[in-house]
Formats: C-alpha cells, structure tokens, sequence
C-alpha cells in the first residue's frame, strides 16, 4: 500500500504560473483548465468568464487579485496548479505560493519581453529555489519576437535560455511550432483544440536544424552526461536532451523556453507535455526542513512519515472559513487531530476539499505532495504549520513584506464601528501583508498596505463582503525615522518608590549609525559591553528589550524608529530594588530621551522604482513630470516607437500619478512600480512633511 502511495508521487506537479499583469497568466491557466477537460469552455478575462479569477473585484478590474488554486489531470499526472497575481500590490500572495510549490511556468509576452514585474517574481522564485519553464506567449500579436523575448530573458534574468521550440508563421500568421526535440512541426488549424503533427515545412527546415545544433550545443556544455555523448557523435538523441533538459530545469542551472498563443489556444498542449517531463514532482524536490527547539529535523515527502503542512492561505467564503494547505509529509485524514504550532493547541479536520478555485471537492484524505483545502482550523494563520500532535515541527513561513502605504478608515455610521473592527481583523486574517493599527495620536484607524491598488481592493471588500459605508483618508506612507548622528554615555536613573517593592535601574548607554545596505528600510543592533558583572545577563536582556520598545515611535513624527546601534557600556543595580522591569523602563525611557535631546535624527521615506512606458513623442513631459515628484531618472530605451524609462520616485509622491500620465500621453502611457527601499528626505522636504 504504502508502495503505491510513493509511486502516485511520482505523477504529482504541483506548479504556479507566474508573470507580469497582462502578459496572459489566467488565459494560460483557462487553457490549461479546458484542455485537461476540467471545464467545457473556454473563460475568457475580458468577458468575466474565468474560473480562476472568481471574485466580482477580479472581474470588474479585469486582473487577479488573488491566487487561486486548481487541480487537473494531464496524461495520468495530476497538476496542482496556483494562478498568482502579476500586479505588484498582491506580491505578497505571490510570495506565499512560492513557498509552497515545486515548480512553476513563468509567462512573457512576446512583445514586451521581461516587464518589471516578471522580473520581481523571477527574484523571488530563485529565493525559494522553485525550477520554472518559460513560456513566450502572444506568437499572434503585432511585434511579436521571440528571439527579442529570450535575449531579454538571459540578459535581464541572468539564466541560460533554452529555446525548444521554432515558431511557425508570424503576427497573424502564427499557427504552429517546430518541436526542435523530435524534429516535428506541431499546427493548430483554425477553429481545433488540439494539434496535428507532421515533418518540419521545408522553408524552416534549415532554420530549424541550425537552432537544433545550438540548443545541442548549449545543453553539452551544461550537462556532463550530454557533453560526453555529444563528444563521441557530434549530436545529441532525442532522449539525451530530454533528459538533459529535466535535469537542467530542476538543478535552476538552465530555463527551458516553449512558445505559443494562449488566446488562440495554441502551444498550451506541448506546455503541459513539458511541466510533466520536466518540472519536479515531490518526491524530486529535496524533504522540508523543520525545526523544534534549535534542532533540525527533515521530513521526506512520504505518506507514512509522520504528519507534517504548512498553512499557506486562508479564505473566508460564506459556508465557512477554509485553510489551504501544502502536505509535505504523512497523511491527513477527515476527522484527524492535528497540532497547530502558532497556537500549540490541536484541532480537528472537519473536511478535506480538491480545489478548483470557488468549487471544491471533497475527498477523504490529502497525502504527502497534496496541496488541498480544509474546513474546521479555527486559528490558524498564513504562514503556520499543522503537524501531528506526537511529532511537532515547526516549518519556515513564507516572508511578509513590509506595508507601505496607509489610509484612514472609519464607519460612516457610529453603530457601525465594531463590525467594521471585525471586518478589518478578517481581512487581516486573509492577507498578512495587511496591517491595522490604531493611531495613538489621533485615535484613527489606519489600514496599511503594499500600494493604492491594494488598500483599495480591500476596502472595497470590506463594503461588498460586510454592507458596510466606509469612510477613507488620503492614503499616507509609511516614513521611518533613523540617527544621523549618534551620541555617547548617556545616562538614565530609573528609581521608583511607592510605598511598596521599589524599582532602580542604572545603565549608560552609547548611540550610534547603523551603515544601510542601499535602499534597505533598516535595523537595530544591540550589544553590551559592559564589565565585571555590573548587570547580570538577564538585566540586559531586559534593556535590549526596552530599547527595541522604544523604536515604535520616534521623536521627530511619531514614525518607527530603525538603522541604530544601541551599546549598553556600563550600569548598576540594587540588591532588593532591581528587576528585569526595571531595567527594561531604563532601557526604553534612556533610548527615547537620547534620541529626543542628543541625538542627530533623519528621516526616511519608501521609494518605488518606476518604470513607464510612453510614446516618443510624450518623453520630454513624462520626465519633466517625474522630475517634480523628486524622481531619479535611472535609465532609458527605445522599443518601437516607444520609450521606457526607469526611475527611482518617492512612494508619496505617486499618489495620482495614473491620471497624470494619461493626460500627458494622451492615455497611451503605462506604468508599473515595485518597492525599492526607503531613503533618507531631502533637509527641506523634511521640514515641511514635519510641520504639516
């Protein structure tokens, strides 16, 4: 039994189709759908048809918001697949899918080649070590240009491209491709699902051995086994380089490079031909990692170990609040106990759902390699391993970016204010990169987020989702305070006495920079130097401890305080007097005054690199209007009668900007932005953001 379990592995993908917004990842993953007859027809996103992008926001807008998990079979393989965002609002969902898969399918438009956000998910996906495909969609389009596409793979990705493929016609014309592999021309008539196979057309039959040698060649010179064979015959087998290629994909020493039309419906077959030769399964991905006390434990992607998942989305729908989890080892079962390690308390498993993004399943049991949803986690969070309750483990969570945009919301109506807390909690619950605070000085509630885009999809979540009237402020960003220059033996006397035990805390501390790396938002170092056991171990924890209490608000706007390095130099205590709460007042009472009255303070704001594309004729006003929002120009080329210019622009500064480049391009202008850091306000800009 246990045989057959690990055996079924083996035929298991579990996969992401990553790429930038409009490159066409959810037509990629309807076709995928109706191919492998999980539906019967075709959903399109400009008709509001898809199955992935469910949502009404989705619809609406016309972009996935959310990722959303589906499950098909292709050729007795069953393929996990998760369609992420390509907005970088939502990167976070992106982040999280990562972290749960063993592969994915990165999608290029065949135009624009790498745009900037195809690139941050590239990042992230070589973060998390997950082997991909490349897939150059819109053969169809005017411009299109493979040979651009893939040069701006290797020279913007730093990878190896390898391109398998060999279009057949051009723009209108595209209606097939050359398998450089077996040699084959693969062509979709008009009007057919599926592709008819027949000998290379004899006009690109010469085009198509000259890039079959090339692919040869580069395949031998990155795979030992290929280059001995290749040695001896001069040429590779069909079968060598397929394998080579497996190989290549799933050591991330190499890309292979499909091509087609998904709109058109052309290139999706031999797409899922390859994600089942070439992508890893969970049994050929390496066991996850965990830890528990310090120690490192490993679990294999066997049904028979010990239970062990990550939680990695949770979703409130209106039957209930479902938990998506990735099952990296053991077995799940309706109605199984298991632990959860945020909480340290069990739970019950309710139901075990198949996903197909808003419909779903139910089955009996999830194996080691299944990604499934579960009804009944009352608490668990994004980010929070399941585990069997004799076998904890604690597995690593997906990163959560840092917001940095904020807006005030509040209920229009008084009666309104509790539901519109709860409502805010769930969203949080849903979406980590989300946070509510409330705002000491004003009383304010204030939502925080990744950009405009996203703080405005959730609020109208919460107005569709609750039927609630929410009001909303400008949105502000969220600045950092940091030392310009430090300051040192600063000394701070905590003595309290009223009437009962009393409390005395003495410590000396020193003030200093922490050198940034470029663009980072900071961090806080601490260290103590003092000597002769003046404070005991556990006192300085303490100080370290209010010292990092101290850095929520700083002195010159209430902002986060970051990129210092506090040193504890010197102290005393009191026999009786004495206590870790003591000496964390001094801490955070010494810190904040020596950052008030003797410190140098700067501050930092969050910047976004831009990238805009115009016309030529549109240039000239674009960069003067970058100019007056404080931006740094930082490149520029030409691409067809368009110009894309690079730029690093302060995050407060963007607020707008959308409508500003419609009115000077005309509305043929677009933009994409990412986070790069924060860095420091120019002396009068500071001044005015301070006095406002």
């Amino acid at each position: 039994m246990r045989t057959a379990l690990i055996d079924q592995l083996t035929t298991v993908r579990n996969l992401g189709i990553l790429a930038h917004v409009d490159a066409g990842k959810t037509t990629v993953t309807e076709r995928i759908l109706y191919l492998t007859g999980t539906t019967h027809k075709r959903g399109e996103v400009h008709d509001g048809t898809t199955v992935t992008d469910f949502d009404a926001q989705e619809r609406d807008r016309g972009i996935t918001i959310f990722a959303a998990a589906v499950s098909c079979v292709w050729d007795g393989h069953r393929i996990n697949l998760i369609d992420t965002p390509g907005h970088v609002d939502f990167s976070d969902e992106v982040t999280r899918s990562l972290r749960v898969l063993d592969g994915a399918v990165a999608v290029f438009d065949a135009v624009a080649g790498v745009e900037p956000q195809s690139e941050a998910v590239w990042r992230q996906a070589d973060r998390h070590g997950v082997p991909r495909i490349a897939f150059v969609n819109k053969l169809d389009r005017a411009g299109a240009d493979l040979d651009a596409a893939v040069a701006s793979i290797r020279e913007r990705l730093g990878t190896v491209p390898l391109v398998a493929q060999l279009p057949i016609g051009r723009e209108d014309g595209f209606t097939g491709v050359v398998d450089l592999l077996r040699m084959r021309a693969l062509v979709w008539a008009d009007g057919r699902d599926t592709y008819e196979e027949g000998p290379v057309p004899e006009a690109l039959r010469e085009e198509a051995l000259r890039r079959r040698a090339l692919l040869e060649e580069a395949v031998a010179e990155l795979h030992a086994g290929a280059l001995d064979e290749f040695c001896a015959e001069s040429s590779l087998s069909a079968g060598t380089l397929a394998a080579a290629l497996r190989d290549l994909t799933r050591s991330g020493d190499a890309v292979v490079v499909l091509c087609g039309s998904a709109y058109r419906n052309r290139g999706i077959e031999p797409l899922l031909e390859a994600v089942v030769a070439y992508l890893p399964s969970p049994l050929d991905v390496p066991p996850v990692r965990g830890a528990l006390d310090g120690a490192v434990e490993e679990r294999a992607a066997d049904p028979a170990a010990p239970f062990a998942a990550l939680a990695f989305k949770v979703q409130s729908t209106a039957t209930g609040r479902l938990t998506y989890v990735r099952v990296y080892a053991g077995t799940l079962r309706k109605g199984d106990t298991v632990l959860d390690m945020g909480t340290r308390r069990t739970e019950r498993i309710g139901r075990i759902l198949r996903v197909r993004a808003d419909r779903h399943t139910e089955v009996d049991a999830a194996v080691a390699g299944d990604i499934v949803a579960v009804v009944g986690l009352k608490a668990a969070r994004a980010g929070t391993t399941l585990c069997a309750p004799g076998a904890p483990l604690v597995l690593e969570p997906p990163r959560t970016a840092e917001p940095v945009v904020s807006v005030a919301v509040e209920a229009r109506r008084s009666l309104d204010t509790e539901r519109l807390a709860s409502a805010l909690g769930r969203l949080v619950e849903e979406d980590p990169s989300l946070v509510v605070r409330s705002d000491p000085e004003t009383g304010q509630t204030v939502l925080s987020g990744m950009g405009e885009l996203h703080l405005e999809v959730a609020v109208e979540k919460v107005r569709r989702g609750h039927g609630l009237e929410v009001a909303v402020g400008r949105p502000r960003v969220s600045y950092r305070e940091t030392v310009a220059r430090g300051v040192s033996g600063v000394v701070y006397r905590h003595v309290k006495q009223d009437g009962g035990a009393g409390q005395f805390a003495h410590v000396v501390l020193d003030v200093e920079p922490l050198e940034l790396a470029p663009g980072a938002a900071g961090s806080f170092a601490f260290r103590s130097a003092v000597t002769g056991g003046r404070v005991p171990p556990e006192f300085v924890r303490a100080v370290e401890a209010g010292c990092r209490d101290a850095l929520a608000e700083g002195p010159l706007g209430g902002h986060p305080v970051t990129g210092l390095r506090v040193t504890l130099v010197d102290g005393a205590t009191h026999s009786k007097d004495s206590s870790e709460l003591a000496f964390r007042a001094a801490g955070r009472f010494g810190l904040r005054d020596a950052l008030r009255d003797a410190c140098a303070m700067a501050l930092l704001e969050p910047v976004a690199e831009v990238t805009v594309t115009v016309p030529d004729d549109a240039v000239g006003g674009v960069l003067g209007d970058l100019a007056a929002r404080r931006g740094r120009v930082t490149g520029s080329t030409g691409r067809a009668g368009t110009t894309v210019v690079t730029a690093t622009v302060p995050l407060a500064e963007l607020f707008g900007y959308a409508t500003r480049l419609r009115g000077r391009s005309q509305g043929r202008g677009t933009f994409t932005t990412r986070p790069a850091g924060y860095a420091p306000v120019p002396e009068g800009v500071s001044r005015q953001l301070l006095t406002r």
